[in-house]
């Protein structure tokens, strides 16, 4: 059976946590800025989490990541 391949559009995406958790950055901050008010766009700066129910589906395209 061939190894499993790393998804190289989730690799360059998430990051996994020192916890194991997988951290995200919010869309929306690059296109369309001007129509956003600028408490918004600071908000989306910021990165997440992702939920409980992406995890395990994420976590197998990051399966050689770390």
């Amino acid at each position: 059976m061939p190894k499993m391949k790393t998804h190289s559009g989730t690799k360059k995406r998430f990051k996994i946590t020192g916890n194991g958790g997988i951290k995200r950055w919010r869309p929306g901050t690059s296109h369309l800025a001007p129509g956003k008010t600028q408490k918004r766009v600071r908000h989306l700066r910021k990165s997440s989490t992702i939920c409980t129910a992406d995890k395990k589906h994420i976590s197998q395209m990051l399966s050689n990541v770390r």
